[in-house]
């Protein structure tokens, strides 16, 4: 099985993984010669990269939104999606949210990958060209169908919406739990 992969630019990096264990594909910015649809309010608009330091950079004020292009398309093979999260060390380390997380790539989608993120924090966050901003798992997905039905409670589950309780939380959260 593979995927077919398209680089945009030619110095575009094929996404890897870090280690052989490793269940994620890394997904870095392609920013050089780009602009990117960044959202402010609901509002979109295309904003240009910044040159600093030689290197393309695109700042995002506290709480803005962007499409950060990754320089290339894919093609998945049937029945595989591709699951885009945040890396660990990126979401610790950083005020970088993926707006979506995880977000879904079909294997019918035929356009260039981008990553929907956001700026969590108060400060102006920055996103430099080859930063590694996300990561892709490769799973399989089932499609059945819905058929019309009727649904019965099983002996195993009697309440609704948060009735199997919150377990783990500490008396600090007791008005969480009593509204659970």
């Amino acid at each position: 099985m593979s995927v077919t992969f398209e680089a945009l630019f030619p110095d575009v990096p094929l996404p890897r993984r870090a280690t052989p264990d490793s269940a994620g594909y890394d997904l870095a910015a392609y920013l050089t010669g780009r602009t990117v649809r960044v959202f402010n309010e609901g509002v979109a608009a295309e904003r240009a990269v910044e040159l600093r330091d030689g290197a393309a950079v695109l700042v995002l004020a506290a709480g803005e939104k962007a499409l950060v292009p990754l320089g290339f398309k894919a093609r998945l093979p049937r029945g595989i999606e591709a699951q885009v999260r945040p890396r660990s060390g990126t979401s610790v380390k950083t005020d970088l949210v993926i707006a979506n997380a995880p977000g879904t790539i079909d294997p019918d989608y035929a356009e260039e990958w981008c990553v929907p993120v956001r700026n969590g924090g108060t400060a102006p966050l920055v996103v430099r060209h080859g930063d590694r901003i996300a990561q892709a798992v490769l799973a399989p997905f089932a499609t059945p169908e819905f058929v019309p039905g009727r649904v019965e409670r099983t002996g195993e589950r009697t309440g609704g919406f948060g009735s199997t309780g919150v377990g783990g939380l500490d008396a600090s959260n007791a008005n969480t739990r009593r509204n659970a």
